[in-house]
């Protein structure tokens, strides 16, 4: 089955390059376009997407509202790329803190943007986490300390968060813990159903945001 994409951007010919791009791949079909994030709530209802690239800055309705609306309002949410043109923008960290899963680039290579689609809708690892981390670095409000003391994590289930905020894949984690990958997966489904977090990216922001990790690790 090919995986479903709605195209949310003011800018028709940034849709229309993404148009080409996702339209080019076998699994992967544009569902709708919209160009306000106004229109996002009936278009995700009316198509079901698997996956929303938005972009942050519209006119009316921008991508965090949008992005914060489907994460309220629906059981099963698409997931949420953000397209954005700075990689510093406060926006993205807000759309991120929403429950976006990762952004991208608007100058990111066409071959980078079909594999972030794929990634996210098979629930996948972080997008581009190098790019996450220093954008949570910078934006963070370095909470205290232990800012998660309250959300009953093991001490192991500690370690695994502290390797996935810097950027470790599970078969990574496993490596560096001499665990087995399938312990790891356990572990991590764990750290997001404490954290309440969607997604890996979720679980990273929070630990940022938080101050369970720093800038310095």
């Amino acid at each position: 089955m090919s995986i479903g994409v709605l195209l949310v951007d003011d800018e028709q010919l940034i849709r229309a390059g993404l148009r080409a791009i996702v339209a080019a791949e076998p699994d992967l079909e544009v569902v709708g376009e919209a160009a306000d994030g106004a229109e996002v709530p009936g278009l995700v209802s009316r198509f079901r997407p698997d996956v929303v690239l938005m972009d942050v800055r519209m006119p009316s309705i921008d991508g965090i509202r949008a992005t914060t609306h489907l994460m309220s309002t629906l059981d099963n949410p698409p997931k949420v790329v953000v397209v954005t043109t700075f990689e510093n923008d406060d926006y993205v960290y807000d759309a991120l803190l929403a429950g976006a899963s990762g952004f991208l680039l608007k100058r990111t290579r066409p071959e980078e943007i079909v594999a972030a689609i794929r990634t996210v809708a098979a629930g996948e690892s972080l997008l581009f986490p190098a790019a996450i981390r220093r954008l949570a670095a910078l934006q963070a409000k370095r909470g205290p300390q232990d800012g998660l003391a309250g959300a009953g994590l093991t001490e192991r289930e500690r370690e695994v968060l502290r390797l996935m905020a810097g950027g470790l894949s599970n078969v990574e984690i496993a490596a560096e813990l001499y665990l087995g990958v399938q312990t790891v997966k356990t572990h991590v489904g764990n750290i997001l159903a404490k954290l309440g977090a969607r997604d890996r990216t979720q679980a990273v922001i929070k630990a940022y945001d938080t101050g369970f990790v720093t800038p310095a690790g």
